[in-house]
């Protein structure tokens, strides 16, 4: 009698930036929304990019590029804002697109280099590696800290 065992997979959304490929645990996504107008707030840090009011709550939306240390990019047909939660802040990410959503082997999670693609290693829980395809593993509990 052979028994299988299954490794735990952890679902996540796969999304771009600057030609990477990035994932964000689906469990911390509220929604993914299109680009859509905000109201700039005086005197905060250059990658808090204003508010929006979404379905009645007041979210701040901040860019994720340039929180993590990538250079800034002009929005497009493509850009969609990843509307994350945890128990004491909502908070939109500006990323390049939104691809997909996979199931990833949990094993396959390796430590983050010193430097992925010019992104601070303090923001990544990881990589890994699919196929052909590599993605960064962002930590959100950090990026929602500052």
């Amino acid at each position: 009698m052979s028994v299988e065992i299954l490794e735990e997979q952890m679902k996540v959304i796969i999304f771009q930036m600057h030609d990477e490929e990035y994932a964000i645990k689906v469990s911390e996504i509220q929604s993914i929304e299109r680009m859509q107008t905000f109201t700039r707030i005086p005197g905060t840090a250059s990658f808090v990019k204003g508010v929006m009011n979404l379905r009645g709550v007041i979210t701040p939306i901040i860019d994720l590029r340039q929180k993590i240390g990538l250079e800034e990019k002009e929005s497009d047909e493509t850009t969609r804002i990843l509307i994350t939660a945890n128990e004491e802040l909502i908070l939109g990410l500006i990323v390049d697109g939104a691809n997909d959503v996979l199931d990833i082997p949990v094993g396959k999670i390796e430590p983050t280099p010193e430097v992925v693609g010019g992104v601070e290693a303090h923001y990544l829980d990881g990589v890994v590696k699919l196929g052909t395809r590599l993605f960064s593993l962002i930590n959100l509990e950090k990026v929602m800290q500052e």
